[in-house]
């Protein structure tokens, strides 16, 4: 049978309801009976003792809240009984102990990659298009219908749009109705892709609408995250578009591109319009460029590797109540397998870490790291609030219909993507990860923002966690979305990848549910399995602004 709470950790003074439960329903909890005092949607949170004002509340052993009435036993924490609060933090001198998970298993396992000169190796083969400023998007577009189609990269790979029935149809007299009742979607068996290229997995273009004018700031991110992608193992090579006068310059791309990499030797072209004789000789020109550095890029092959090879980013968005419980614990799980064997996992969203600061400071392996972390939050903290917003302010009004009442209570489910094991470097935005384990990646909450910096950062994977269901993907990196709940997954299976809903129904453990999450991240390395954010071409890429968002 059902469990119809949860209680997720041994301090937390509220329970997690895993169904609706009714008005007047009797729960048993620790030896007592009560009955509910108004209907708790599943996800939801509720009382089983009485509160005052001014009690905190407790979950996954943290504070995340603090009542702002009495709240009798049975009854739901709601946004009008509750407001946020968290704990304080410090650096301290405290190091982590940690038992990792028994890996014996997976200690031959490899992934199918692509081996690049500078060691690493890519889950995934692309040619990247980029604008150093958006006066260069049209252009790139130009080159998007130039490239795509005669190459044999069709926009989607699920589905295709068949307009040009409709056009026939219209053109032969069809009525408004059947044109309504027309089949215009062509499935996958339709879709034939004749790739020139068998090698290369897709050209991805990274339109922004950034390079000039704001903040220099900005410009500064913009070149050291395309310093990233380039450097990025799933990228063969790239062709660069610049106009000549925007903020952000090309040669701090190339500098971004030598720190990274100081023997770099991917093929890179990088073609200046205002020293173009024309556009339509600028355009030919990338066109060219871009071929003959799609030949050299299709002559790397897949080749097994060691999985130390993977770079996993930890990311969660259309978060809900039951995404602390099974899929950002199961993924948690997953990343701690990955860390033991010698790989490295990147965890993002720092305002997603409110209230769970301390238990991170206290897996920090170094002082330095503690003393980073802590001025990276306090500097985001202070900053949102001098823009007139706090972290109190991020949950969406979709997080709270489905139970995160406060960003603590929000942030304490999603740093469980982050498993238990020690913290080895922290990142701020655009720096690249280096070294093996656990890393803190600092991103705003948004999470197309987020997933471009952890691509940015060399992530050549990427976890992403949801209750609600979102269609974020990254150009560079392969995104699997790993759903939370049964109902998620059976309403969005076109996008949904991953389900963990069974951990709260019972029939799966986080553990054998991460387990199965590390299995299918290998097959997605390889090649084996495209997850549907590749498939539908979820190409999302936008970079932070650093003094506005959350």
């Amino acid at each position: 049978m059902k469990e119809v709470f949860l209680r997720i950790h041994p301090k937390d003074n509220v329970l997690a309801a895993l169904r609706d439960i009714e008005e007047g329903e009797e729960v048993n909890f620790s030896g007592n009976s009560f009955k509910v005092s108004e209907r708790i949607p599943a996800k939801h949170k509720f009382t089983y003792r009485d509160f005052v004002t001014g009690d905190k509340i407790i979950m996954y052993g943290v504070l995340v809240g603090e009542a702002t009435r009495p709240i009798a036993s049975g009854q739901r924490i709601s946004m009008e009984n509750c407001v946020h609060a968290s704990m304080e933090y410090g650096v301290n001198t405290e190091q982590p102990v940690w038992e990792a998970p028994n890996v014996s298993k997976w200690k031959e396992a490899t992934f199918n990659g692509y081996h690049r000169a500078d060691g690493s190796v890519g889950t995934a083969n692309y040619w990247l298009i980029i604008p150093m400023v958006f006066c260069e998007n049209r252009n790139v577009e130009v080159l998007k219908s130039a490239l795509q189609e005669s190459l044999g990269y069709h926009t989607t790979t699920d589905f295709i749009v068949d307009t040009d029935s409709l056009v026939n149809q219209y053109k032969n007299g069809a009525s408004s109705d059947d044109l309504m009742n027309s089949e215009i979607i062509r499935t996958p068996e339709d879709i034939k892709q004749n790739r020139i290229f068998p090698n290369v997995d897709g050209i991805k273009f990274l339109t922004h609408e950034g390079g000039c004018g704001g903040f220099r700031l900005d410009s500064e991110t913009l070149t050291n995250l395309f310093a990233g992608y380039v450097t990025n193992p799933n990228v063969a090579g790239a062709t660069i578009l610049s106009l000549g006068c925007q903020n952000a310059e090309v040669k701090n791309v190339l500098e971004g591109i030598n720190q990274r990499d100081p023997n770099f030797s991917k093929p890179l072209y990088v073609l200046e319009q205002q020293k173009s004789k024309s556009e339509r000789h600028f355009i030919a020109e990338a066109v060219k460029k871009t071929f003959l550095g799609l030949i050299e890029a299709n002559k790397i092959e897949r080749k097994p590797a060691p999985l130390h090879h993977l770079n996993l980013g930890l990311e969660c968005g259309g978060s809900d109540g039951f995404s602390g419980i099974s899929a950002n614990p199961a993924l948690g799980y997953a990343s701690d397998l990955l860390v033991a064997l010698g790989g490295t996992t990147v965890l993002s969203e720092f305002p997603e870490l409110n209230g769970v600061e301390q238990e991170l400071i206290n897996r920090c392996e170094s002082k330095e790291n503690k003393e980073k972390f802590t001025h990276l939050m306090d500097t985001y903290a202070a900053r949102a609030i001098a823009l007139g917003s706090a972290f109190k302010n991020n949950p969406s009004p979709g997080n709270i219909k489905d139970g995160l009442i406060t960003d603590a209570m929000k942030s304490a489910g999603a740093a469980k993507k982050g498993g238990t094991s020690p913290i080895t470097d922290v990142l701020d935005y655009t720096e690249k990860c280096t070294k093996k384990g656990l890393n803190l990646l600092c991103t705003p909450g948004n999470d197309v923002e987020s997933t471009t910096g952890l691509a940015g950062s060399g992530c050549n994977i990427i976890a992403f966690t949801t209750g609600l269901g979102t269609p974020t993907g990254n150009p560079a990196a392969p995104v699997i979305k790993v759903s939370s709940n049964n109902a998620l997954t059976e309403k969005m299976k076109d996008i949904i990848d991953f389900n963990t809903g069974t951990i709260i129904t019972g029939e799966d453990t986080i553990e054998s549910k991460g387990e199965e999450l590390l299995e299918y991240i290998i097959k997605v390395a390889s090649g084996e399995e495209v997850p549907a954010a590749v498939r539908l071409a979820q190409d999302d890429f936008i970079p932070w602004k650093r003094g506005i968002s959350l």
